[in-house]
């Protein structure tokens, strides 16, 4: 870290000396403050019959976001930082008791943290940008999944480029990956390897930029390389295709293409996309279990239709079958950086990932503005038909939920949000079954 930090110092002052203080001291004046404050509370009613276990409601408050500066541009060069929070307040004793406070809003043992989790340096030259260093990135494969207080974010150096008219070129590496509170729900195996975070227990790397190998599977490697292209040159039509070479561990390769036609007021859509992993020196899965090798693929179809502020969406997907119970990673889609792209996932239940699924959705909102208030009012159902060698439950599995969006009119850039979603057989065993209905109550002030 300290090495990165003295090249970074060593270049501000190599542009300093060629550009003169005036312009150096030009591109901090005309930089720009952003950022965001979020208040998050989340309740879950617990309904456990496995043996020891019973009926419980955790609960947490938290408060924080994020503050983001970026210098204006100086001859393309342009730096930026950003610090997160969290803290939580009106917490149950003792904190740590994970059946009493939920771990999702916050840091290691329930703590509240604050760190750095955006510094970069980005290069624009005509249509070529480069960006290097701690950033948000939201890909396929590997993304911030903002979905409690904090996000993930990555250490990468991203190259794009869009010479070719309505084509994107992208290539970078990603070294690090800094785990957001909702990966801490996730105590490692197969579930959690499939829903977006570590094989291996990373509770406590909230907030820490750790070797992207020692976060997902437990060793160290060489990080991730990934390069796409993404095609938008027919109207209503994008293609996108993406590759993942996570270095001694799988490699991914991620499709969509998504199309949308206009016929009056009506804009019927189709989508489709796929993923085929296939192990890489295998010897980081090792330690998983079985023999490491990972020959998986998924595909989704999804179908709906807008009209006006009224939309709706039919979507199936199915993922490649284990030929048996022994090697439950084998066939199954392992996405531990954040990557969560799936047309058919609940907002809790990612059950669509585990090998053998076959996972159908229906969803449908409606934006009320023409009525007078800003609000979006969404609804889904979701279904998991499970095969016998998914790796983590005996029985099939549902969620239903509920989103509503209050855009405020009263306070420029206020958002409330209030989510409730509704289990039924998560996890079933031979001696019992996990549900629960949770509720989330979000606002947010950006500026």
């Amino acid at each position: 870290m300290k090495k990165r930090v003295a090249v970074g110092a060593g270049l501000l002052i190599a542009v300093s000396g060629l550009q003169g203080a005036e312009d150096l001291s030009t591109m901090f004046s005309e930089g720009k403050t952003s950022g965001q404050i979020r208040m998050f509370s989340v309740s879950r009613s617990v309904s456990d019959s496995r043996p020891g276990k019973d009926e419980y409601t955790r609960k947490a408050n938290a408060l924080g976001g994020y503050l983001k500066y970026e210098t204006a541009q100086l001859h393309g060069l342009s730096l930026g930082a950003a610090f997160y929070t969290t803290n939580g307040f009106l917490l149950e004793s003792p904190k740590t008791d994970y059946i009493k406070v939920d771990p999702t809003l916050l840091g290691p043992d329930n703590e509240n943290y604050t760190f750095l989790g955006e510094a970069y340096l980005q290069y624009t030259r005509s249509k070529t940008r480069f960006k290097g260093g701690r950033q948000k990135l939201d890909t396929p494969m590997a993304g911030s999944d903002d979905a409690r207080m904090l996000p993930n974010l990555f250490e990468a150096y991203m190259l794009s480029n869009t010479d070719i008219p309505d084509t994107t070129l992208l290539a970078g590496h990603i070294t690090r990956f800094a785990q957001g509170t909702f990966g801490r729900v996730y105590n490692a195996g197969i579930l959690s390897a499939t829903s977006g975070y570590s094989a291996v227990d990373s509770r406590d790397h909230a907030g820490s930029f750790v070797n992207m190998g020692g976060y997902a599977v437990g060793e160290e490697t060489r990080g991730v390389s990934v390069a796409s292209v993404t095609y938008a040159g027919v109207e209503g039509l994008k293609l996108q295709l993406w590759d993942y070479y996570a270095h001694d561990i799988l490699n991914a390769l991620y499709g969509q293409a998504d199309y949308t036609m206009k016929a009056g007021n009506y804009a019927p859509f189709l989508a489709a996309q796929f993923i085929k992993e296939d192990d890489v020196g295998s010897k980081a899965l090792k330690n998983l279990g079985g023999d490491g090798k990972i020959d998986s693929f998924y595909w989704g179809l999804k179908a709906g239709v807008n009209v006006g502020n009224f939309s709706a969406h039919l979507a199936y997907s199915h993922a490649s079958a284990n030929k048996s119970g022994d090697e439950p990673y084998a066939n199954a889609i392992i996405t531990p950086w954040g990557g969560m792209s799936a047309f058919t996932q609940g907002m809790v239940t990612r059950h669509m990932f585990l090998a053998g699924t076959k996972a159908s959705k229906a969803a449908f909102s409606y934006n009320w503005k023409d009525f007078g208030p800003d609000l979006e009012t969404g609804f889904y159902y979701t279904d998991f038909d499970m095969d016998a060698f998914n790796g983590y439950t005996l029985d099939d599995a549902s969620e239903s939920g509920f989103d509503l969006i209050y855009n405020s009119r009263v306070v420029k850039n206020l958002q409330l949000r209030f989510r409730g979603n509704f289990t039924s057989d998560y996890l079933v065993t031979d001696t019992g079954a996990l549900d629960w209905d949770e509720y989330r109550l979000i606002a947010n002030y950006s500026f």
